[in-house]
């Protein structure tokens, strides 16, 4: 499976026509450039060391660990916040 795959099944979306926007859409390499070590998500959860296959190993992610790991790579404190940008400044292109 391509992480572009595995990222529209961690979102259970597989089309941005159906109204969903995919991580790998959200978290795109400008996004991540800007406000992150990191020039990718993939490179981002890697870097986390998440071994992330499948959905469920995705929601299997521990919040403190996840936002830990937001707060060291990134200008954002947690993933909550760090979504919530990603997803005004979708909504704003």
């Amino acid at each position: 499976m391509s992480f572009d795959d595995l990222l529209k099944e961690l979102q259970g979306q597989k089309t941005v026509q159906e109204g969903q926007v995919s991580l790998k859409d959200l978290f795109n390499d400008r996004f991540m450039s800007k406000y992150s070590t990191c020039k990718s998500m993939e490179e981002f959860l890697e870097k986390g060391n998440f071994q992330v296959d499948t959905l469920d190993e995705m929601n299997n992610i521990h919040d403190e660990l996840l936002d830990r790991h937001v707060a060291r790579e990134t200008d954002f404190a947690d993933w909550k916040a760090m979504l919530s940008k990603a997803n005004s400044e979708f909504a704003a292109q």
